[in-house]
């Protein structure tokens, strides 16, 4: 109730501010564009000046601070990702780890495939949920963190994947006082499969771009569910995750910080994930993380914005990053105002969309921003970053810009749910079905086609037997007629004679 009271008093502030104001907005926004491109500039300035600083005096690594770390999985009807998952977890190279996967209610055979990897492995440890636990994957962990014996606790997703050094490279990060938790970089392991796929990827790249500016500034970086060490001391202070939250990552980023806490972000250390391949799909995932973070921004703005604990640096950072919902709502409210204006005769005919403005002006600076970088991370060519930060430049219009709307109407209009929400892994069900068959059509066609050329070889090898065996029988049979003429010859020449 609390959230859609704010929201509804902030929608009803900024529509009677563009109606009364409009004529006057646009420098309003024009200070917003600046200090948003002044805050860019910054963060990438300090992130220099941070590399610079490190290359002339790298830091200092503490080898002998490895902690026990528990590595908890969550899984809801993972029957066909998480042994991967969990083999790949079990190959890191790091000395003190235990593994906790959590079957969350599911319908397929999750369950039994995790406890058979309990049985497999000393490390694991299943944890199967009662079919009417709480739902929510923050519930999923509260639930797991009873068992760990770790003094770190790292989160992975069903579908993950590592590299053998991951936690070694991660854990270093942790290691100061005042750090709560340290986030992985995420990357999209089956990016060339469709536009989709790499949209996504592109995406997770920007994202990079942004953490580290956030992390070079001492800024409110933020977990990203997939990839999080948090120290199990940071957990405890805020009491672990809110079961009613439906984006347990941006909800604990913004907790961690309230506290007091810093939150790390790792560039060079990834984890893989799978992107979603159609766009339905993509809608529900990106739906429900939107509607996470607009909650989240609701329901802790006070504590934000009046936490002794929490930097200064901290609160501006996520005030400053509240504008991304700003555009598109302040387009659609100046929209449907101008649209009212036009009926009731009241509207210049020249009218400026002082939002169409600000969009322009933001959508160039983000292009600029992706394509500098998908030229860092991901070392693509000038023309190919270009172009790569165009296309998710759209992408990423045509997927927030109406889900912005609609989350805006469900906060407003209908009840919280809690349900968990989860993107299904192994390429979809569907999809992971259809690509098997495929596979398998392809294997069976090459077989067809290794069989016929076979057969093809059997047959010319057997024709040429034959006609060798016919040509020699011929040749043995034309011998022997000569032969039989030759010997009646010499009988008749003796029969001729005696006579």
């Amino acid at each position: 109730m609390k959230e859609r009271v704010l929201l509804f008093l902030i929608i009803t502030c900024l529509t009677l501010f563009i109606y009364w104001f409009q004529s006057y907005t646009q420098w309003g926004l024009a200070i917003l564009v600046g200090l948003m491109a002044l805050y860019a500039l910054g963060s990438n300035l300090a992130n220099t000046i941070r590399n610079r600083k490190m290359l002339k005096n790298p830091p200092v690594i503490n080898q002998n601070y490895k902690p026990f770390v528990t590595v908890m999985i969550p899984a809801h009807n993972e029957e066909s990702v998480i042994t991967n998952t969990v083999e790949n977890i079990l190959s890191m190279d790091y000395p003190n780890f235990e593994i906790i996967v959590i079957d969350d209610r599911s319908t397929d055979n999750t369950a039994s495939v995790i406890k058979d990897l309990e049985m497999k492995h000393p490390r694991v440890m299943a944890l199967v949920r009662d079919k009417e636990a709480f739902p929510g994957k923050s519930a999923v962990l509260n639930d797991a963190l009873k068992f760990a014996k770790g003094e770190a606790v790292l989160v992975f997703d069903a579908d993950a994947t590592v590299e053998p050094n991951f936690l070694a490279k991660l854990v270093p990060s942790l290691e100061p006082k005042d750090v709560g938790a340290v986030q992985a970089r995420k990357v999209i392991r089956n990016k060339d499969v469709n536009f989709l796929t790499k949209c996504q990827n592109n995406e997770y790249t920007i994202d990079t771009h942004c953490q580290v500016g956030r992390d070079a500034v001492k800024g409110a970086v933020e977990l990203r569910g997939n990839g999080e060490l948090i120290k199990r001391t940071a957990l405890d202070d805020i009491g672990g995750w809110n079961n009613y939250t439906i984006t347990d990552d941006l909800d604990m980023s913004t907790r961690l910080h309230i506290n007091g806490w810093d939150i790390r972000f790792c560039p060079d250390v990834c984890v893989y994930e799978e992107g979603v391949i159609y766009l339905f799909p993509l809608f529900k995932q990106r739906r429900r993380w939107l509607e996470g973070t607009i909650r989240r921004y609701l329901e802790y703005c006070g504590a934000v914005l009046t936490s002794k604990k929490m930097s200064l640096r901290a609160s501006l950072d996520m005030t400053a990053y509240i504008s991304e919902f700003i555009t598109p709502a302040w387009f659609i409210i100046e929209l449907a105002i101008v649209a009212f204006k036009f009926l009731v005769r009241d509207a210049s005919p020249h009218i400026w969309f002082s939002s169409i403005i600000m969009g322009g002006v933001i959508g160039i600076g983000f292009i600029a921003a992706a394509r500098y970088a998908l030229r860092v991370y991901d070392h693509m060519s000038r023309i190919e970053a270009l172009l790569e930060a165009v296309k998710t430049s759209v992408y990423l219009f045509i997927i927030w810009f109406p889900l912005v709307l609609l989350i805006g109407c469900k906060i407003l209009f209908t009840k919280k749910n809690m349900n968990w929400g989860k993107t299904t892994h192994g390429l979809v069900r569907s999809e992971h079905a259809l690509i098997k068959a495929r596979e398998n059509l392809r294997i069976a066609q090459e077989k067809a086609e290794e069989s016929l050329r076979l057969a093809k070889e059997r047959a010319e090898e057997n024709l040429r037997a034959v006609q060798a065996k016919a040509e020699e029988n011929l040749k043995s049979v034309k011998c022997k007629a000569e032969e039989n003429l030759n010997a009646a010859k010499e009988k008749i020449r003796i029969i001729l004679k005696n006579r």
